[in-house]
């Protein structure tokens, strides 16, 4: 039997915005997201691919097919607005990593224990944790918090067919709570995007010219190819100060083609210059945003040089198959 976990607002993004070749939401066994609240509330609004937990004709509420249970990657529940809450670390790893380093700022725990206190989406997520394999997770703040974050992901559509899964726009992952972002270049070419992340600044590692923002702001171009003798390592300071530079007039989207590899290696860099992280620990931290990151084995190479820059030594063990 899995256990129960408190789920920040920015970790039900990033699981909602995850994409392979297409949107994972579109996985039948990756997200199995439940709205607790009143008819009237799920009917105004809800989280996007959210379905109500309903009643009974006896007016007990109906758990979902235990099967679809047991197999869903997230089980993720939210009410209102969950009880005040008691925090305490879900798992030391989460706070530091082996070798000392302490994650970003305001971003540390994904998850966290939930206190004493019960509210309704917490007694579903209590009764559905003995069909899950993972934690059944109650989204902190419940829809009140979430809604205020991030409206754009809010909806009235109740069925989601297949073909719209496949085609749902995911927006891109967040690494820094309103401040850093990464994604790809369609994404980038958004200016719903930009519009809704208030995204203010571009860092552009592809070698596809520069978008345009539709209101302005400021942009990085590293025109770098995403080959074995790229070189990235050059670019890490300029990058870094960039961004540093961006964020206090307003959110900074890294980006290259796909949004796998060159931009990956520009937002670890920055992890590590800025937040003093080393690449194990950029690696970790940026893995929990997003999964499917995956640097190149030469900018893996010039990570592992840009670390013993800093740090006079290195740290992390790149050797494989860990990186």
């Amino acid at each position: 039997m899995a256990g129960v976990a408190l789920c920040e607002p920015r970790h039900l993004y990033n699981i909602i915005n995850q994409c392979r070749r297409f949107p994972r939401l579109a996985e039948p066994n990756y997200l199995c997201l439940l709205d607790a609240r009143t008819q009237r509330e799920f009917d105004e609004s809800h989280i996007v691919t959210a379905r109500r937990i309903e009643r009974s004709p006896t007016g007990e509420y109906v758990i979902p097919n235990a099967e679809e249970l047991g197999y869903v990657r997230h089980c993720v529940v939210y009410d209102f607005n969950t009880s005040s809450l008691r925090y305490c670390d879900y798992d030391e790893e989460e706070k530091e990593t082996d070798d000392g380093d302490t994650e970003p700022a305001l971003a540390n725990s994904f998850l966290v224990s939930l206190d004493t206190e019960e509210g309704a989406a917490f007694l579903h997520a209590r009764n559905f944790q003995e069909f899950t394999r993972h934690h059944v997770l109650v989204l902190k703040g419940g829809y009140r918090h979430f809604s205020a974050c991030f409206p754009f992901l809010g909806t009235q559509k109740t069925l989601w067919m297949p073909q719209e899964l496949d085609n749902f726009q995911p927006y891109p992952v967040e690494i820094l709570p309103l401040k850093l972002y990464m994604g790809n270049f369609k994404q980038a070419c958004d200016q719903k995007i930009q519009k809704d992340l208030r995204i203010k600044a571009l860092v552009n590692v592809s070698e596809q010219p520069g978008t345009l923002f539709a209101e302005g702001g400021e942009s990085l171009h590293i025109s770098v190819p995403d080959s074995l003798e790229a070189d990235l390592f050059s670019f890490f300071p300029i990058i870094s100060h960039f961004i540093d530079a961006q964020m206090d007039g307003g959110a900074v989207l890294v980006f290259s083609s796909l949004g796998i590899s060159r931009s990956s290696t520009a937002i670890l860099a920055y992890l590590m210059h800025s937040c003093r992280l080393s690449l194990k620990g950029a690696w970790d931290y940026l893995l929990k945003c997003k999964p499917s990151m995956r640097p190149h084995r030469g900018f893996v190479e010039q990570l592992s040089a840009w670390e013993s820059q800093m740090y006079g030594s290195n740290i992390t063990d790149i050797s494989e198959p860990n990186y």
